[in-house]
């Protein structure tokens, strides 16, 4: 790896922070609420951002709204942080996406797993490869979500495009996690636990050295201390952060992770920092829900 990417390989290897998109009553976009977000995970000492991932409704957002997200991000961003904007569905569309956010300043991007419903493995390859090779001058992370996919497909795609310095690792399976990032080269790639605080102990101990946070949008302290925790071994530190965010992160996961991104929405809503709305297929959670989730966000130090 040359040392062009060292700086965005150690931005990776931290709380690497997926902001929510706060609607205005109208429905909107509401940039002033964001950027007011943003700030608040910059001064709680966030340091890696990705505008336009999947807790920031990527895909029920239109493209004019994901191109403003992006831009959002770096003007309040600016040097505080590295920014890794989300870019996916057509090739066409994520390569102008990924051009946008260099053209803006971003480091790096993040390529959303494929929702094609034929993804072949050769063709992971060649979609990937074909966002790399468009913005040789960024770092680029597969979202990998396929569980089917081998480690040497992964090794297939750096090899051809060297930008290709990391890897948010969402299958559910830490062993697998653990086979995958040898066959494709543990050392090769800064490996990110794409399955944020619950899966980072055990991921971490097979090989990552970051992990994906919506969590942080409400206590950025919180998702810290399990990250310092791991960094220096201490895992029953983090096991400890762990039970504290456990039943957070479990009504997030229920049903198929239907309320992921709600959840956090109505912590923040509960602090007074946005509004609680989200887009379908998302929907707000029910009033008898929201009581627990504004308890739990009030227990934490913020």
């Amino acid at each position: 790896m040359t040392a062009t990417f060292e700086t965005q390989r150690a931005a990776l290897a931290d709380v690497v922070a997926i902001p929510v998109t706060p609607f205005a009553e109208d429905g909107s976009v509401d940039p002033a609420t964001y950027r007011a977000l943003l700030r608040r995970l910059l001064d709680g000492g966030i340091t890696t951002l990705t505008p336009n991932g999947n807790t920031g409704e990527f895909y029920a957002l239109s493209p004019a709204e994901r191109t403003l997200v992006t831009e959002l991000t770096a003007e309040e961003a600016g040097d505080r942080a590295a920014i890794l904007v989300g870019v996916g569905h057509d090739v066409p569309t994520a390569v102008a996406s990924a051009r946008h956010a260099r053209d803006l300043g971003a480091s790096m991007v993040m390529v959303h797993q494929p929702v094609h419903p034929y993804v072949s493995q050769g063709g992971w390859v060649d979609y990937h490869r074909t966002i790399a090779e468009a913005v040789p001058e960024l770092g680029v992370v597969p979202y990998l979500r396929n569980p089917q996919l081998p480690g040497a497909r992964l090794a297939q795609l750096a090899d051809a495009c060297p930008n290709v310095i990391g890897v948010k690792y969402a299958v559910p399976d830490a062993a697998r996690f653990a086979a995958f990032a040898r066959d494709a080269g543990l050392d090769r790639f800064v490996w990110v636990a794409g399955l944020a605080e619950p899966y980072a102990p055990s991921y971490f101990s097979a090989g990552a050295t970051g992990f994906t946070s919506g969590l942080v949008n409400v206590a950025p302290a919180v998702s810290l201390n399990m990250i310092e925790a791991l960094r220096s071994g201490d895992f029953p530190a983090a096991m400890k952060v762990w039970e504290q965010i456990r039943r957070f992160e479990e009504l997030r996961a229920a049903n198929g992770s239907a309320n992921n991104v709600t959840v956090v929405k109505e912590a923040l809503a509960s602090l007074g920092l946005c509004r609680r709305e989200v887009r379908p297929p998302s929907k707000p959670l029910p009033e008898d829900e929201r009581a627990e989730v504004a308890a739990i966000a009030a227990g934490w130090s913020i």
